[in-house]
């Protein structure tokens, strides 16, 4: 609601609540002191800079005059009274008789402001000076009504003993009026009294100095500042302290608040056009905007030459900043508007470069909050300390749910305290939830479905992996749609210096998301789409209530249990299963059924011997089954047109592996571990897409197929296959650098088909026939002495923990060389010798000959580290 509309006519009721107060100030003064100069400027910035309702009676009324009827009601129907206390003042019988009037209609004197105006208060208080001359011809002359001039000493008591404002204590009187606007503004408008006393505000200082510096309210550029967040964070409450704290430096202030709500209410945006033109535009010409675009026009005229600050909360639609505060020129210079929203990317699609975050308080903040609504006082009661951290864990920072809560728990007592913390714990506070799932509410259909997945499943993963598994379950670019999720405050991104992006996001917004699922079905989880918790899985299985609303099921024990369970009725009745993960869960039986629409697949410790000849998924992406009881995956030559990943590992009894001719796309094969591995489909060859071959331990495996594609090939291991002898034969052309693992291999050689490398990293190779390329890796290669050939392409070196002591070889383009950690020779020390293919003088063979390194016209780094080269040896 806009400030203005507290205060709109009739016309403008069904759009907001009426005022109880007709004027917001009445103006009580002697005319001969002030009409002409101070009062006339005072009631300018009040009615036309700062949009405040005013009476002013303007009057020259003859001594003796009586107070009107009209006078009268207007005090009663004022919310606030200015008291210009001057000079001449009391001589006014009929300043005096508005004084008493308004103290009797205004027994919350904190709706009086007195005004000092070249008077002392101890004159006004003891009516000394030109009051005591005043008085004394009151007396004379109301000598038969002592009591009417009683009263108007206790008036003028009464009102110097009230806080005001000293004209003396300014240097002018515009820094005097800018104080009584300021005053009034906060007195008027209790709509910005936060929580009924700003003594409730917790952890907003530090945001308000940056905001602060951010608008810089002296500057005359036209600015726009965005303040985001999650819902409950405090972005309204942040917006209101900033137009309470700045609003008199403008010419017109006006808040709008629940844009997002009123928008959606009234279907167009007229309504809050017409609150923020109410203030300018008269009674019978707000009636003109009659559509958006009269909206539009209106504000453009009435606004472009006015320094205003406008703040529109709760912003969810582009369209809202299009319509109500378009472009900068719409505004006079040095105007200030504010936007604040839980969808960041509102402000980058409106251009707007100047954008503060509002995060949760941290654990001391909240708990000092929390007490203040729980206990009235800054820290918890005597015995509820304990109690009081078991709410901050359920709040986690969340503003308006420590609000919520600690209101709730005003006055109770332990075991109610613990009653609302049990219900807390599987049930989110009704108040809390809806405030969220505003925000939820707002996205499209996919993007509820991704935001579903990832609270239920993918809370603090990889990023990237996240988002390759959301691409496979829904056939989508999900990038688009996590950056959606981001912008509107409903996951994070946590970088991390050891591990790559995670995804993350509020406990409370988890806690949302996973209520929303169980309302999907209170009842029947088997109705839900997304199952994760083993109370909610084990009954579907057991009482076979599976349905097609389910799309994923998601079980990761944290130690390995046995489950007795019938999974093939209830896979029968989920055609639309797309994920499916069990972690650590035994089945006492393997599945006769699994559902055709699946697209991943993880399950650890599968029983039977292959898939169910009845499996055809073809949109499956992902097929994990390590430690599975599997002899065979499938028989024959299958269709899995969509099937990128298959991790087999560690199933001691699998003996073949499938046949992949119909695996197009296949990119990683990983088959660690399997012990039982005789050996490889020959149809590996086709595969144009791998990327990653893992065959380490497959101890059993003694030959290879012929050849490997090694188009996109970039990881070969076979460490630990102690009877493979020969590599196969690499055909395709190199797109990627490549690691090859041999070590515990009989492998000797290198096949010379892999003469077109890019770039080549070996481990555990022993001996060398026909190398080339461009960069080459030999860590822990033991038995390697020496490099064959000229290596004229070779750029990059690396020999850590190799046996290398001479390198015969021509690298005129060689840029870096390491022999981190590489081994020492018998009397203790660490040598190398490189030559050159021209004659040089005879190299020191205890030593590196810098002499030797002239031919290297590239060479820019020489990586020594941990060769433990004695002294006089360089």
């Amino acid at each position: 609601m806009a400030l203005s509309t507290q205060r709109a006519s009739a016309y403008l009721s069904a759009e907001s609540a009426p005022s109880r107060w007709k004027h917001d100030v009445f103006q009580s003064f002697r005319g001969a002191d002030t009409r002409r100069g101070f009062m006339s400027h005072l009631d300018h910035e009040l009615r036309n800079r700062q949009t405040i309702k005013t009476f002013k009676d303007d009057r020259d009324l003859e001594i003796g005059a009586t107070i009107s009827p009209e006078l009268l009601t207007a005090i009663e129907e004022s919310h606030l009274a200015i008291i210009v206390l001057s000079p001449n003042y009391a001589s006014s019988t009929w300043c005096l008789d508005e004084l008493s009037k308004i103290l009797e209609c205004m027994e919350d004197t904190k709706r009086i402001l007195p005004i000092f105006y070249d008077v002392d208060p101890s004159d006004v208080r003891n009516q000394k000076g030109r009051f005591a001359e005043a008085f004394t011809k009151h007396e004379e002359r109301f000598s038969e009504e002592a009591e009417k001039v009683k009263r108007w000493r206790a008036a003028l008591r009464k009102v110097a003993n009230l806080s005001g404002l000293d004209s003396k204590n300014y240097k002018s009187e515009a820094e005097l009026i800018k104080d009584i606007v300021k005053c009034v503004w906060r007195k008027v408008h209790p709509t910005f009294m936060l929580s009924g006393s700003p003594e409730n505000l917790v952890g907003t200082d530090f945001a308000l100095k940056q905001l602060h510096l951010q608008l810089a309210p002296e500057d005359n550029d036209v600015r726009f500042i965005g303040i985001w967040g999650m819902g409950g964070v405090g972005k309204t409450t942040l917006a209101k302290l900033v137009f309470e704290r700045i609003s008199h430096h403008f010419e017109l202030s006006s808040f709008l608040s629940d844009v997002s709500e009123v928008s959606a209410k009234h279907g167009t945006l007229v309504a809050l056009q017409r609150q923020l033109l109410f203030p300018i535009l008269k009674v019978e010409n707000i009636i003109q905007v009659w559509d958006e675009e009269s909206g539009i026009l209106f504000t453009k005229k009435c606004l472009w030459n006015k320094k205003v600050l406008l703040i529109l909360d709760d912003v969810d639609q582009l369209n809202q900043l299009e319509k109500l505060v378009g472009e900068k020129t719409w505004f006079g210079v040095g105007s200030r508007i504010i936007i604040t929203t839980r969808n960041e990317r509102l402000l980058v699609q409106h251009d707007i470069a100047i954008c503060h975050k509002v995060e949760v308080l941290n654990n001391g903040e909240a708990l000092k909050l929390f007490s203040r609504h729980a206990f009235k006082k800054n820290q918890p009661a005597e015995g509820f300390l304990k109690l009081s951290q078991r709410v901050l864990h359920c709040a986690k920072g969340l503003p308006l749910a420590l609000k919520t809560l600690g209101s709730l728990l005003y006055t109770r007592d332990q075991d109610a305290w613990n009653s609302v913390l049990h219900n807390l714990e599987k049930i989110p506070n009704p108040t809390v939830f809806h405030s969220l799932k505003v925000s939820y509410d707002g996205l499209e259909e996919m993007e509820k479905k991704l935001f579903l997945h990832v609270a239920c499943f993918h809370k603090g993963k990889d990023k990237e992996k996240v988002i390759e598994i959301l691409d496979s379950i829904w056939d989508i670019s999900s990038l688009i749609g996590m950056d959606i999720l981001i912008e509107k405050s409903l996951l994070t991104i946590k970088k991390n210096y050891f591990r790559r992006d995670t995804v993350e996001m509020h406990d409370l917004i988890q806690e949302m998301a996973w209520e929303i699922v169980r309302q999907e079905s209170v009842d029947d989880p088997g109705k839900r789409s997304c199952l994760w918790h083993p109370n909610n899985i084990s009954p579907v299985f057991m009482n076979n209530t599976g349905t097609p609303a389910i799309e994923a099921i998601v079980l990761c024990l944290p130690e390995s249990e046995v489950v007795h369970w019938n999974c093939n009725k209830a896979f029968s009745k989920m055609p639309e299963l797309r994920h499916l993960e069990f972690d650590n869960v035994i089945f006492s039986s393997g599945p006769k059924v699994l559902p055709n629409s699946l697209r991943i697949i993880r399950w650890s410790w599968y029983l039977s011997k292959s898939l169910t000849p009845k499996f055809h998924p073809r949109f499956l992406v992902k097929l994990e089954m390590p430690h599975s009881k599997l002899v065979r995956l499938w028989d024959g030559a299958k269709d899995f047109p969509k099937l990128k990943y298959i991790d087999l590992s560690y199933s001691h009894k699998l003996a073949s592996s499938p046949d992949f001719t119909h695996v197009h796309i296949l990119e990683d094969l990983i088959l660690k571990s399997c012990t039982n591995l005789i050996e490889v489909h020959a149809s590996i060859a086709v595969l144009k897409r791998l990327k990653r071959l893992d065959l380490s331990d497959c101890k059993s495996i003694k030959s290879l197929p012929s050849k490997v594609e090694m188009d996109s090939l970039e990881y070969f291991s076979l460490c630990g296959c102690s009877k493979v002898k020969k590599l196969p034969e690499f055909e395709g052309h190199m797109k990627n650098s490549f690691k090859l693992i041999l070590n515990g291999t009989a492998v000797e050689q290198i096949p010379s088909s892999i003469e077109g490398l890019v770039g080549l990293a070996v481990e555990g190779m022993n001996n060398w026939r026909s190398l080339s390329g461009q960069i080459v890796y030999m860590q822990r290669s033991s038995k390697v002495v020496k490099l064959p050939g000229e290596m004229e392409c070779l750029e990059e070196l690396e020999l850590s923990e190799s046996a290398m002591r001479e390198l015969l070889v021509f690298m005129k383009n060689h840029k870096y060389l390491s022999f981190l950690r590489s081994s020492t020779s018998r009397d203790g020390s660490t040598w190398f010798r490189i030559r050159k293919s021209h004659p040089d003088p005879a190299p020191d063979p205890l030593g590196l000959v810098l002499s030797s390194l002239n031919g290297l016209f590239s060479f820019t780094i020489l990586d020594l580290s941990g060769c433990n080269i004695g002294e006089g040896n360089i």
